[in-house]
């Protein structure tokens, strides 16, 4: 794959006091090498084949590749994220060695290990974010055969290219983070192994030169951020986890989720003009009651808690508002 060129700066402010993105122009696969295969292509066949290599040379090959013009304020991401400090402090040591180099950013992939709810997709949604990058998800509870990573092959019905295809070449940047979520209940059907991809797009070199089955063109997978979520490492093979830093993150403890549980309020009363007619600061009781709740569980148990309340002609919710919780929380710890 070529070089990436000179820095240009992204027209794109980043949220939370944090720098501007900058990038510089990378190419992800060859122009030269699909005009190649457009031109091979027999008369009235291969349509999809046709219709997606006249799409690339469209869009062009170079997308962004972003980074933050310095370290970016994440003291907020601390707050919202209490049981994600170890993650968060080694992306904050990754980002601090590229800050003020011209090379590119480097993201070792993650596996974020945690029960359901504990806020791991969020998590790398907020990361995204954080970067000033895309968001490419993968759910592999779904996913019943391996092409769906990597393509099938065009001589198949119905085939398609892969999920990193796409979202390299229909996205903006170079780098998206990509979320392989349910990463342990991936499936396959008979010679066809979901992870079977992953071997090689986990390791820089390799996927620098990664192949869609669809497509048959290489393109530069070695800028992708990985990022996977699963409830149970063991039903992972151990060449993935060894390509992985591997974080147990736990349900949050009393007191962070009560501070998760504040920050939602302030959040959705602040994005809706109904707001306003609420209190500012959530009652004590009703922090307690909503600490409860799984950390996925609180928007939707805020959502109930405003409208119980409206239809009630109140003001301050109160904890009869609150949807009772679902299951009791484990409690808060790390392993690295």
């Amino acid at each position: 794959m070529s070089a990436s060129t000179d820095l240009v700066p992204v027209i794109r402010a980043q949220g939370g006091g944090a720098h501007i993105p900058i990038a510089n122009m990378r190419s992800v696969y060859r122009l030269d090498e699909v005009e190649r295969r457009l031109t091979k292509l027999p008369a009235k066949e291969h349509e999809n084949l046709r219709a997606t290599y006249e799409r690339m040379l469209e869009k062009g090959a170079e997308r962004f590749q972003v980074k933050p013009s310095g370290l970016p304020a994440m003291e907020h991401l601390y707050e919202e994220l209490p049981n994600f400090h170890t993650v968060l402090d080694d992306v904050k040591r990754q980002l601090a060695l590229c800050q003020d180099s011209r090379d590119a950013l480097e993201i070792t992939p993650m596996l974020l290990l945690g029960a359901p709810g504990v806020g791991k997709t969020h998590f790398a949604r907020e990361i995204a974010h954080l970067l000033g990058t895309g968001l490419g998800f993968i759910s592999m509870s779904s996913l019943t055969a391996g092409w769906v990573l990597s393509g099938a092959s065009s001589q198949w019905k119905g085939a398609r290219p892969g999920k990193v295809f796409e979202t390299l070449v229909d996205g903006q940047y170079a780098n998206p983070v990509m979320v392989v979520d349910e990463i342990d209940k991936a499936r396959g059907e008979h010679a066809y192994d979901p992870m079977g991809a992953l071997y090689s797009l986990l390791e820089h070199e390799t996927a620098g030169c990664f192949t869609d089955e669809f497509a048959e063109v290489a393109i530069d997978a070695s800028q992708v951020i990985w990022v996977a979520t699963a409830n149970d490492e063991r039903a992972i093979p151990e060449p993935i986890l060894n390509r992985m830093n591997v974080y147990e993150v736990l349900t949050p403890d009393r007191d962070a989720a009560r501070s998760i549980a504040r920050r939602l309020y302030q959040s959705i009363r602040g994005e809706h003009d109904w707001g306003r007619r609420f209190e500012p600061e959530p009652r004590d009781d009703v922090l307690e009651a909503m600490s409860e709740l799984a950390p996925r569980e609180m928007r939707r148990g805020w959502m109930t808690a405003f409208g119980n309340a409206k239809l009630d002609r109140r003001e301050v919710i109160e904890p009869r508002d609150l949807p009772a919780p679902s299951a009791k929380k484990s409690a808060i710890g790390f392993v690295h």
